[in-house]
């Protein structure tokens, strides 16, 4: 990916995530990394718009292999340029799953050929996300996993969870983990409370989230792996969080987008495109969690890039199926969060570029010197309605359709090299 062409951004505002600063400046990028400053082949006058690392996005599920037709590589690289994601962490729940080096190695070659951002894989932590046999951990490694979940299949034998655990922590892996109690979720649509009752909806507790992480943080505790919790979003859970952090456990924890800018009441009218997994919490949830990112409590911030087709969410509410699409909307809808005053720009990329990259062993996520050429120009205040018909992914089904947002992607570049250009 790299290129011999040297690039000097002038008149710009660096957003660095490392120093939480915006300071007026320059950057030059040469051979695909950024380098100290000095004469340029080519100028790019910013125009006192934002740089900034590209997005680092943990948890994409790209549908290859199996099911092309919602999303493709091709389809996926084009619209994270579009939302200034640099880079995605791709998600083991294909068809079939992501659990054998044969597989990873398809799924590696298929990026490669067709993907315009960087991709890093993670596997599965189980055969066939089933829960019952450890999948092979170590050739999964040496094969460029870059982290082991069975995302939303949450292993429910405590003795299988635990072994790949130690096996993970002997072998320097890191584990994700998806923190609901799988018998109090199955089923629910939506989270637990009045106004759950009134829409006759299937329902959850916040409290299946606590108890699913009490459950994780002491195994993590009892092996010594290192874990990421995929997606906090109550208070409840916030307080197991903090209490593992300051025993000085090897744990972080992540949440999307949706769930730091939207909440229950957004399915007012059964939209299935705001059923997500799992389902949109309290406006009190959100706000918590969104301090949650401001203090560093909560490490990440992903899009959980979840595509379904047209057939899968026209269903009624409780029998539609799960996700949204988020790389496009990524930066658009982080806007939300700097505009109201819940997180500065730098808080923004530290959560979802430096961290992640930091989390995941990646290269990317700051502007310091010998870093990839990663950077995103973007104007946090230019106002559009969201069509998500043309939006880049395959599919369709995002929550933000027909709103208005604020933040738009100017230009996006991988290793110096341009990949997306909003006046092309």
């Amino acid at each position: 990916m790299g290129t011999q062409t040297s690039i000097l951004f002038e008149n710009a505002r660096l957003v660095d995530p490392v120093a939480l600063s915006v300071t007026h400046g320059s950057i030059r990028i040469e051979n695909g990394q950024i380098t100290t400053p000095g004469p340029a082949n080519q100028t790019i006058d910013c125009d006192g718009r934002y740089l900034a690392p590209g997005i680092v996005d943990v948890g994409v599920k790209v549908c290859e292999p199996g099911e092309r037709h919602k999303e493709s590589f091709k389809s996926a690289g084009l619209a994270a340029a579009a939302g200034g994601v640099t880079t995605i962490v791709t998600r083991p729940d294909t068809v079939p799953t992501i659990d054998s080096p044969e597989t990873l190695e398809f799924v590696t070659r298929r990026a490669q050929a067709a993907c315009a951002v960087r991709t890093h894989p993670m596997a599965a932590l189980t055969k066939d996300r089933h829960g019952q046999e450890m999948a092979e951990i170590g050739f999964l490694m040496d094969a460029g996993a870059v982290a082991f979940t069975d995302g939303d299949a949450v292993v429910t034998d405590i003795k299988v969870l635990s072994r790949a655990l130690t096996y993970a922590g002997q072998l320097g892996a890191l584990v994700i983990g998806h923190p609901q109690d799988p018998g109090l979720s199955d089923g629910a649509a939506v989270t637990s409370g009045k106004f759950a009752s009134l829409r006759g909806l299937p329902a959850v507790s916040p409290m299946a989230e606590r108890i699913g992480l009490d459950r994780d943080l002491a195994l993590a505790e009892m092996t010594g792996a290192a874990y990421h919790a995929d997606q906090i979003t109550t208070v409840r859970a916030l307080r197991r969080l903090q209490r593992a952090k300051d025993a000085g456990l090897n744990v972080t924890a992540g949440v999307s987008i949706h769930h730091l800018t939207l909440n229950e009441f957004d399915v007012a009218d059964y939209r299935t495109f705001f059923k997500i997994k799992p389902p949109l919490r309290s406006e009190d949830d959100r706000l918590a969690v969104g301090q949650a990112v401001a203090s560093g409590l909560i490490d990440i911030i992903s899009s959980m890039h979840t595509p379904q087709d047209e057939e899968s969410k026209r269903q009624p509410f409780e029998a539609a199926a799960s996700g949204a699409v988020g790389l496009e909307t990524f930066l658009p809808a982080c806007m939300r969060l700097y505009h109201s005053g819940v997180l500065t720009l730098p808080q923004i990329f530290r959560a979802a570029a430096l961290n992640p990259a930091r989390r995941f062993g990646l290269a990317g996520g700051s502007l310091a010197v010998g870093a990839p050429a990663d950077l995103v120009l973007f104007d946090p205040d230019a106002p559009f309605v969201l069509d998500r018909t043309r939006l880049k992914s395959k599919s369709k089904n995002t929550p933000f359709d027909g709103q208005r947002m604020e933040g738009r992607v100017l230009q996006t570049f991988v290793a110096g090299q341009k990949v997306f250009d909003h006046a092309a």
